[in-house]
């Protein structure tokens, strides 16, 4: 699992022209599934999100956590993240997951997520999404699990 988070002042994704979810302050989470992703990721990636000091205090540090900053997640499937780009012009995807098998990690994630207690948006699995996000910063990290 390859997870790229992006601190962002605002964020939004549409499918067919119609914004499905946005959020104000908080984080952009893109998701790359790969083929042996389960429970186990998935846990650690939300406890990365609940956790992980991103946010500003107010000295300008980065010491706060998604919840002490009042933010929220928008949430969005990528399996693009997965990519093997080492060899020649176009990207191979052997380590991503089965679109089967991706949609029900993704599907677990978003339940785990809520179940945290953490406010979630979301993107719709398989579809073709245009993601807009004012990136704060900018602050990007990489995850993987």
């Amino acid at each position: 699992m390859i997870a790229l988070i992006q601190r962002v002042s605002q964020a939004s994704v549409a499918v067919d022209s119609q914004t499905i979810g946005s959020i104000h302050k908080g984080m952009v989470v893109l998701l790359g599934i790969e083929k042996n992703d389960g429970q186990a990721e998935i846990e650690k990636l939300v406890k990365k999100l609940a956790n992980y000091r991103l946010f500003s205090d107010q000295d300008g540090k980065m010491n706060l956590n998604i919840q002490q900053a009042q933010g929220q997640i928008l949430l969005v499937s990528q399996f693009t993240l997965v990519a093997d780009t080492q060899k020649g012009n176009r990207p191979g995807f052997s380590r991503g997951a089965t679109p089967e098998h991706s949609e029900a990690i993704y599907d677990t994630t978003i339940d785990a997520i809520k179940s945290a207690g953490l406010p979630l948006q979301t993107g719709q699995f398989g579809a073709d999404m245009q993601v807009a996000l004012v990136n704060d910063g900018p602050v990007t990290f990489q995850f993987s699990f």
